[in-house]
């Protein structure tokens, strides 16, 4: 996938350093030094860590501490659609939506106009790095029992896997439950599909004629034309 977001990356600048020395006795004794850095990221200015230093430090390593303890806290009730959270540090989600009518953009390469179609009910499973994505052929509320269909989509793997191509996935280490589902949607939808992975085509039919017909349409998503994968909601769990 193409990404067509505005890439607004912070670009951090080193500002200190610190060294720390221990003697080569049994009872070892520490002594930790502060350097500046010039405009050009070089030490300079080395002294002995002040107080005042030890306590900015000490504030700044409780403040990302605290950030970590956030990751994928709700911000309220946790809504009907999540399924699963595993608050972990390398945490993960598994939601779903129900169908709907989407935005979507497509490669000039699929001469597929861009615009808006039906899509179906979607299964959504992410972490920090990476996207899972199966179909639904209900709006109800999945079951572990529940079967998952391929996503009707270009760059989606065979496993679910999604291509994200040169999409520039930036999810922060306290983000909420709700703003991490939104992101991952916002991702995926806001970038082009261009093709099919590994020759997998997702659908009982031409892809590139399903979506020519519901682009810009009424039309409602034949749910007849998606494929069972081999997989359940269960599948996803363990």
């Amino acid at each position: 996938m193409e990404n067509i977001t505005k890439d607004f990356g912070v670009l951090y600048n080193p500002v200190s350093a610190l060294v720390f020395y221990q003697s080569s006795e049994r009872d070892r004794e520490t002594y930790v030094e502060h350097f500046d850095m010039d405009s050009s990221g070089n030490p300079i200015n080395a002294h002995p860590l002040t107080l005042n230093e030890a306590k900015y430090l000490s504030k700044a390593l409780s403040v990302e501490t605290i950030k970590s303890k956030e990751f994928l806290k709700p911000q309220t009730v946790i809504t009907e659609n999540i399924l699963h959270i595993n608050p972990s540090a390398n945490g993960s989600v598994i939601w779903y939506s129900k169908s709907h009518k989407q935005s979507l953009f497509f490669s000039e390469n699929l001469e597929i106009a861009n615009g808006q179609a039906e899509i179906p009910a979607l299964l959504w499973f992410a972490n920090k790095q990476g996207l899972i994505l199966f179909a639904l052929t209900s709006d109800r509320r999945p079951t572990e029992k529940t079967k998952l269909y391929h996503a009707p989509f270009f760059n989606v793997y065979d496993n679910g896997n999604v291509c994200m191509g040169t999409v520039d996935v930036n999810i922060k280490s306290s983000i909420s439950v709700e703003e991490f589902t939104k992101a991952w949607e916002d991702y995926f939808f806001n970038s082009y599909f261009s093709h099919l992975m590994n020759g997998h085509n997702p659908i009982k039919g031409n892809c590139v004629t399903l979506w020519k017909e519901l682009i810009n349409t009424e039309n409602s998503f034949p749910k007849n034309v998606l494929k069972k994968s081999n997989k359940t909601l269960k599948d996803l769990l363990t």
